[in-house]
């Protein structure tokens, strides 16, 4: 029996000491166990100026419409969920690969429109994602995104297309960003 009590006491010491240095841990860490790489990474964060809730600006926008951008998967992923406030709403994706050091998209709406951007550029302050699709009638359609920072409190969302491979560029989608709690 002294020799059960023996062992544990023994196991109950190193379980209370496993458990304060977990609890050491989450306290250094802010409650995390440990940092997503995403989270540490420089690109990842890059596009960090976009994150919050905004109010979209438009032309001929009935001026409900909305945005509200944030982070998923350990700070992997820009989610972006907006809302037209005319009923049409979608989910735009962004995300940056460590394997190739590309930065991809994918913007989809409520009305079967799916875009996939293959080729980012981000720098501070600016982003550019461009993919082909395919038009109404067959064509290839070049697509082209912007979100520009204009100042901590505005940023520019400009869709641009090109229906003869980017000699030129039509504006499609110009909104003004401006974050809903300044």
């Amino acid at each position: 029996m002294n020799r059960f009590i023996a062992i544990l006491k023994s196991r109950t010491t190193k379980i209370i000491t496993v458990e304060a240095l977990v609890i050491l841990t989450l306290a250094r860490n802010g409650g995390a166990m440990a940092a997503s790489p995403c989270a540490m990474s420089p690109e990842n964060r890059q596009l960090d100026y976009w994150l919050g809730s905004w109010k979209v600006g438009t032309e001929g926008a009935s001026g409900n419409a909305h945005s509200t951008v944030s982070l998923s998967l350990d700070k992997c992923l820009v989610v972006e969920n907006w809302d037209s406030g005319r009923g049409q709403y979608g989910q735009n994706i962004l995300g940056y690969s460590a394997d190739d050091k590309s930065w991809y998209g994918m913007f989809a709406d409520n009305e079967g429109r799916v875009h996939v951007f293959t080729s980012g550029k981000v720098a501070e302050g600016s982003a550019e994602f461009e993919g082909a699709s395919q038009g109404s009638n067959g064509q290839k359609v070049l697509n082209r995104v912007k979100i520009i920072k204009l100042s901590p409190a505005k940023v520019e969302q400009r869709w641009e297309k090109s229906t003869d491979n980017g000699a030129n560029w039509k504006v499609v989608f110009r909104g003004e960003y401006s974050r809903a709690n300044p």
